[in-house]
C-alpha cells in the first residue's frame, strides 16, 4: 500500500513538471529500456542509431503525454509496460525509416578493411598541421616572401590558393610566362633553403 502511495505521489509530481520525479523515473527504467531497444533494433540500424537515442525519444514522448494527462498508470508494472510498448513501437518506426527504399541500410556496403600502412596514411591526411608545423610553415612563407615585391607576393599567394597560371595572369594582368618565372624563382629559393638544413 505504501509503495502504491509513493508511486502515485511520484506520478503526480511528474505531471506537475517536477524534474526530480522525471529523473527518478529515468533512473529506474533507462537501462532496461536501452537493453530492450538494443534487442529490437537490427544491427544495421544500430550502426545509424544508438539505442540511447530511442530511449531519449521514449522518455520525451512519455513525459509530454503524461503531463497532458493522457495516461492512467495504476502501478510500476503498468509504467514499465507502457514504456516498453513505446520503445518497441519507436524501434519499429526507426527500422521502417532506415529500410525505406531511398535509404535502405541493407543495400549499403561496408568499407574494406585497410592494411596498417593505408590506415596510417589516411590518418595522416585527415589530421591538420600541428602547432609547430603551422609555425614552421608561417616562418618559411615569410622568409620566402620577404624579397618579393607586392605583385610577386600576389602571384605566390594566388598559386598557394590553387589558382591556375592562366587565372593568375588574367587576374593580375600579366603574362603566364611572368607567373611561371616568379613561381620557379620561389621554388628554387625553397630548394636552397631545404638544402641548407
Amino acid at each position: 500500500m505504501a509503495e502504491t502511495t509513493l508511486f502515485k505521489n511520484l506520478l503526480s509530481r511528474l505531471q506537475a513538471g517536477d524534474h526530480d520525479a522525471g529523473a527518478a523515473v529515468y533512473q529506474q527504467f533507462a537501462a532496461r529500456l536501452m537493453a530492450l531497444a538494443r534487442r529490437k533494433l537490427d544491427p544495421r540500424v544500430r550502426e545509424k542509431l544508438d539505442p540511447e537515442d530511442v530511449v531519449q525519444s521514449v522518455f520525451m514522448s512519455f513525459f509530454h503525454r503524461h503531463a497532458d494527462g493522457e495516461y492512467e498508470i495504476p502501478n510500476v508494472e503498468s509504467l514499465w509496460g507502457l514504456l516498453s510498448l513505446i520503445t518497441i513501437r519507436k524501434c519499429g518506426h526507426k527500422i521502417e525509416h532506415f529500410y525505406a527504399a531511398c535509404r535502405d541500410v541493407a543495400r549499403e556496403s561496408k568499407p574494406r578493411a585497410l592494411d596498417g600502412d593505408a590506415t596510417r596514411f589516411w590518418e595522416a591526411v585527415a589530421q591538420g598541421p600541428t602547432p609547430s608545423q603551422a609555425l614552421l610553415l608561417t616562418e618559411t612563407l615569410e622568409e620566402v616572401m620577404r624579397p618579393l615585391d607586392a605583385r610577386q607576393r600576389q602571384i605566390l599567394t594566388l598559386s598557394l590558393q590553387g589558382y591556375e597560371h592562366s587565372e593568375i595572369a588574367t587576374q593580375l594582368q600579366c603574362s603566364e610566362r611572368t607567373v611561371r618565372r616568379i613561381l620557379e624563382r620561389v621554388r628554387t629559393q625553397l630548394e636552397q633553403m631545404r638544402g641548407e638544413e
